[in-house]
């Protein structure tokens, strides 16, 4: 009765490291970075919300979560993020929000074009003379739900 016990304690641990493995790669796999490279471009996903405007995160101010690399502009800012990253990790991985809800594509982004929209941070692509968030804010609403579908999709 003892080994059986044992045997199911083992593979209850087992399985759950499996599987925060797995998640941690997946996340690695569908997250808008490239190897080495910090989320958002190396931007503070806390500032976006405390400063309300964006601000280049520190290397020194370093912290991994659920294997995505995030810098922070202050090491307050780090410890708000390490209490309760999901609130501030930007929404669909961060990529584009606007191309997540338009067509489902990953679109790339400008880390200086963003919304916090209920509590949320979502990002967008700008460039030459292409400001995608000011296609969002014409249908936000449907945009907003197609792209919490599409997001869904990378992680069946």
């Amino acid at each position: 009765m003892k080994i059986i016990f044992l045997i199911s304690c083992y593979c209850l641990v087992f399985s759950t490291a499996t599987l925060a493995q797995d998640k941690t790669a997946l996340r690695q796999k569908q997250f808008n970075i490239s190897a080495g490279n910090p989320a958002i471009k190396g931007y503070d996903p806390v500032a976006y919300f405390i400063q309300q405007k964006p601000a280049k995160g520190k290397k020194e101010l370093a912290w991994t979560q659920e294997g995505i690399l995030y810098y922070f502009s202050s090491a307050q800012n780090r410890e708000i993020f390490k209490k309760n990253p999901a609130i501030y990790e930007p929404q669909y991985g961060g990529w584009c929000a606007y191309a997540m809800g338009a067509t489902g594509e990953k679109v790339n982004i400008d880390p200086e074009t963003f919304k916090i929209l209920n509590g949320r941070l979502f990002l967008f692509y700008n460039k030459f003379f292409n400001n995608t968030l000011k296609s969002w804010n014409k249908d936000e609403n449907q945009l907003n739900k197609k792209a919490d579908a599409n997001w869904l999709k990378f992680f069946r």
